[in-house]
């Protein structure tokens, strides 16, 4: 653990961060950050450094918790001693602080126009019951990486459409290919397979009511979910043995050649380079379209502020909340030698990495649909994980959908 207050924030400030319009704070502001690895704890003591340095009469004390224990520790501190501002994640990972009252309201700092608008992808993931509960302050796309000299060797185009999408799955299998490479052995790897495909066919609202309970695993449209996947399956689209694998172990497959493309988070990037992928070899494509009818929404996990509900020094922690998701400050701290991941501010810039351009851009105006969570986020802890061995099992064997979905529904009965 460790505390920064003023004295300790007399350092040099040479990060260039913007000044929006000051608000005369006084007092304490007391932050509890998670950002225990050394890129992120240099960012939140900047970031803390930064906004005492603005306001001359206020106080801000930034203490870091190791992120293991800070994960048991923040219902006890939000009960019994909260801070002031408090760094956690979106959907349905706050839900049970928003509904034991732990969370305050700041709806009222989402009604500015500039915010509402630069952070729109993200308004979703930070709303229950019809209010914001926090803001964002990184995220990082997921989508289709893939090899795009094998594309351009088959004579392959990005596919925009599940039609485009089968037919060159095809032709990557006809070359002695698989079209995907996927490490099922813990499990998530297919949660990012049902969330692309269950969002595709019905819709990011759909999607979220099922991770809340709200529908039935037996439903027909879940049902439909399970039939475009069953269509890659029995195409042999993913590599054999996958339930062998974890997400690293399968990545060679790509790095070799034996698998065309990865559904995946933005952090397989850094391996598949140090694999000795070039940036002309990698490429990535925006999950493609499969229901017309339902608008393109993305898995992006989102790291949060939030106010406890039984902060001291609330207005300071509202101006801390919009400071942090300013344009330029959002540029700043999500630069590649700092967070390496995306801004959510949709007026922030990215530096030159061809995949957060390309991931910014998606999420930031290509998504309109929503920005899930990723399943084991959006869904409560014993129903995601009862779930993605459904996930693993159908993928091995598809026949058992029926005994999985029953066995899905007994599950949503009793847990929710």
């Amino acid at each position: 653990m460790k505390t920064i207050t003023k004295a300790a924030a007399v350092l040099a400030m040479t990060t260039g961060l913007a000044t929006p319009a000051l608000a005369e704070l006084s007092g304490t502001l007391k932050i509890f950050s998670d950002m225990s690895n050394p890129a992120p704890r240099a960012v939140m003591e900047e970031l803390a450094a930064q906004f005492d340095e603005m306001h001359p009469d206020l106080t801000v004390e930034l203490t870091i918790i190791d992120r293991e224990a800070y994960k048991t520790q923040i219902r006890n501190f939000l009960t019994a001693n909260p801070p002031d501002v408090a760094n956690w994640y979106a959907a349905n990972r706050m839900r049970p602080y928003v509904n034991a009252g732990l969370f305050e309201d700041v709806s009222d700092i989402w009604e500015d126009p500039e915010i509402s608008e630069n952070l729109a992808s993200t308004k979703g993931a930070m709303t229950l019951d019809d209010k914001q509960w926090g803001v964002p302050y990184t995220y990082y796309q997921w989508g289709v990486y893939y090899r795009e000299d094998i594309y351009n060797e088959l004579g392959l185009s990005e596919p925009t459409t599940w039609d485009e999408l089968k037919s060159n799955c095809q032709a990557i299998l006809d070359s002695g290919r698989k079209c995907f490479t996927i490490g099922t052995k813990f499990l998530w790897t297919a949660g990012g397979w049902f969330d692309y495909l269950n969002m595709r066919t019905n819709g990011y609202d759909f999607h979220m009511a099922l991770t809340n309970g709200e529908v039935e695993w037996t439903d027909e449209r879940v049902k439909a979910t399970f039939a475009n996947w069953r269509e890659l399956i029995d195409m042999g689209a993913f590599i054999d043995n996958h339930q062998s694998y974890s997400w690293q172990e399968a990545l060679p497959f790509m790095t070799n050649g034996d698998a065309a493309a990865y559904l995946m988070g933005n952090f397989a990037v850094a391996p598949l380079r140090e694999a000795g992928l070039s940036d002309d070899q990698l490429d990535f494509y925006q999950f493609p379209v499969i229901n017309p009818d339902v608008e393109l929404a993305e898995d992006a996990p989102t790291d949060t502020f939030h106010i406890p509900s039984g902060a001291e020094n609330k207005e300071a922690a509202r101006e801390f909340l919009k400071f942090v998701v300013s344009a330029d400050v959002q540029t700043e701290i999500n630069a590649g030698d700092k967070l390496g991941q995306l801004p959510v501010n949709a007026q922030s810039a990215v530096g030159d990495d061809e995949m957060l351009i390309q991931g910014f851009e998606m999420l930031s105006s290509n998504s309109p649909g929503g920005v899930a969570q990723f399943f084991d986020r959006d869904a409560p802890a014993e129903m995601a994980s009862v779930a993605m061995e459904g996930f693993q099992e159908f993928m091995v064997f598809p026949d058992n959908l029926d005994d999985i979905l029953a066995r899905l529904e007994q599950a949503r009965g009793r847990i929710y």
